[in-house]
C-alpha cells in the first residue's frame, strides 16, 4: 500500500488498490496506527481487536475506534471505496471532474458527491491552520 505515496498510480492500479471497502479500512488502519495506537480518551497504547472490522479497543478504559475515527471518512453513508475515489481525484488535482461525472460513474446520487466533494475541500482548507511541518508532511503524502 505504500506504493500509493511514491508514485501517481494509473486509474486501474487504484481501483485494484481500492476495489472494496476491506482494503479500504485495512489502508486506513494501517496509516493511521503506523507508529503505533494511543488510545484518544485515556492515552494507553494497548489494545485487542475491536467488535468492527480493523478497529481496536483500548484494553484500560474499553472505548472502541474505527479506523476511520477522526477522518473525512467516519460516518460515511456510502461505500468507502467509492469516497476513496472522489477524494484520490480531488486531492491530486482533478477537480475538473464534476459532482454530475462522479455521480454517473459510482452510480451515486449528485448530490452525496457534492457533499462529499465539499467535505475534502474544507478538510484541505482547514491545512492552512496546521503547522509548516504537518503541512508539508501531508503534502508529501499526496504526491
Amino acid at each position: 500500500m505504500s506504493r500509493i505515496f511514491k508514485s501517481d498510480p494509473e486509474a486501474s492500479e487504484l481501483e485494484e488498490m481500492f476495489s472494496n471497502d476491506d482494503k479500504c479500512l485495512h489502508f486506513l488502519a494501517e496509516t493511521k496506527w503506523k507508529e503505533g495506537f494511543r488510545c484518544r480518551k485515556c492515552g494507553n497504547t494497548n489494545y485487542c481487536k475491536g467488535k468492527t472490522p480493523y478497529s481496536r479497543r483500548c484494553t484500560k478504559c474499553k472505548t472502541e475506534e474505527s479506523a476511520t475515527s477522526g477522518t473525512i471518512f467516519h460516518n460515511c453513508k456510502f461505500p468507502l471505496h467509492k469516497a476513496f475515489f472522489i477524494a484520490w481525484n480531488v486531492c491530486r488535482g482533478r477537480e475538473e471532474i464534476s459532482t454530475y461525472e462522479f455521480a454517473r460513474k459510482l452510480s451515486l446520487r449528485q448530490m452525496t458527491c457534492w457533499n462529499f466533494k465539499n467535505k475534502i475541500r474544507q478538510a484541505l482548507n482547514e491545512m492552512d491552520s496546521l503547522s509548516e511541518k504537518e503541512r508539508e508532511s501531508i503534502i508529501k503524502m499526496l504526491s
